[in-house]
């Protein structure tokens, strides 16, 4: 077998699978371009769902990328499952025949709709594959894909719950490289923005669809901040903004936008974030040290955003706010957290204690490491 780790091996091919949201595809593009600056060489494919960010994402950031049919499965309405059923079979098919003629030396999976077809296609080839959990709990497909992963890399302590121990590597969630390498500070951060750098600034986010509740709760809260001397970048989702931009005509203070293109100067702006409890947004908050009010979507397999969450709150590194109390409850979070700076400092030393960095990194070791010769 070749040595991967030598400046003279041959390039990797290396087949990523997954997406389906933001938290997934961050993740995967970082693993990918941590590999590229190994080797420029590396041949490196993208598999993902039709239809989904992934599609659009991916081939941005300069990988080829592949379509499966396959969508997720309707818990309310079991009766529409049959379709789902039948693209799940052509996706089957899509998978082994892109596992066959790429011919990977390594297959990864991120989660999202594509990974389980890619993976399981992978390893009955008996391509090796690497599983990134970005999760505080895992996926019945990534539970079902770890039985024969040769690693699976994880970003909370306790995932043996779900995997085999030995093959558990904690390396945390890969982010943007321009969230963790930025160096601006957050008085040159909201002057970039168009705000005020002497008055606190809330940033809301709900993700690039945006967060119906998020959108709701700030629409109740927004007076009463800009009251109390606060500053408001709101981020409402390309699905809301027809509904909520007028909030910001006529008034100072406020800016609402359906998409935030420079995230990296948002979260250093920021004195406080209100988001969802997404798995790639927490480690973003983490690796910022961002004091942090999240509200998890309940719309989610297995409620795993609200126990992203409990885990931080747990630390005393967050405040959660539940999806069906935050209308009436969340403003009132956002004003006592704004009067009070020691807890403020207090959450932000917190989550900032629990970054992982350079996860990219360690990832892409980890993937040289099993396709070294065994000595």
């Amino acid at each position: 077998m070749t040595d991967y780790n030598t400046t003279k091996s041959k390039p990797l091919r290396v087949l990523v699978s997954g997406g389906g949201t933001g938290g997934h595809i961050f993740p995967a593009l970082a693993i990918a371009n941590a590999l590229r600056r190994r080797d420029e060489r590396n041949e490196i494919m993208f598999v993902g769902a039709l239809g989904r960010m992934e599609m659009e994402r991916v081939p941005a950031a300069g990988y080829d990328i592949v379509g499966l049919p396959v969508a997720g499965f309707d818990r309310k309405r079991l009766w529409r499952n049959f379709s789902v059923l039948v693209k799940l079979l052509r996706s089957m098919y899509r998978a082994r025949r892109v596992v066959k003629d790429f011919n990977p030396d390594i297959a990864i999976g991120v989660g999202g709709y594509a990974s389980g077809p890619v993976l399981k296609a992978a390893q009955r080839r008996g391509v090796p594959t690497l599983i990134q959990e970005q999760n505080s709990y895992a996926g019945v497909t990534n539970k079902l894909l770890a039985r024969k992963a040769r690693k699976i890399c994880v970003a909370y302590d306790g995932m043996e719950r779900f995997f085999p121990q030995e093959n558990i590597v904690k390396t945390g969630n890969p982010v943007r490289a321009d969230i963790s390498r930025s160096e601006i500070s957050g008085r040159e951060a909201k002057a970039a923005l168009g705000f005020d750098p002497d008055k606190p600034l809330v940033l809301v986010v709900g993700g690039s669809l945006g967060a119906r509740t998020i959108n709701e709760s700030m629409a109740a809260a927004a007076s009463d901040i800009l009251s109390a001397g606060a500053q408001i970048m709101w981020q409402t989702g390309k699905l809301y903004i027809d509904s909520y931009s007028g909030m910001a005509s006529g008034r100072s203070g406020i800016k609402i936008s359906a998409f935030i293109s420079d995230m990296a100067v948002a979260y250093r702006a920021a004195d406080i974030v209100v988001a969802r409890a997404g798995a790639g947004t927490i480690s973003e908050l983490q690796i910022t040290g961002r004091p942090a009010i999240l509200v998890p979507s309940p719309n989610v397999a297995e409620d795993h955003q609200r126990k992203n969450a409990q885990a931080l709150v747990d630390a005393d590194a967050a405040v959660m706010v539940l999806d069906s109390e935050a209308v009436a409850s969340l403003g009132e979070t956002v004003l006592s957290l704004l009067s009070d700076a020691g807890r403020c400092e207090a959450l932000a030393a917190n989550i900032k204690s629990m970054a992982m960095t350079d996860s990219d990194e360690k990832i892409a070791s980890i993937i040289y490491g099993l396709l070294q010769p065994e000595k």
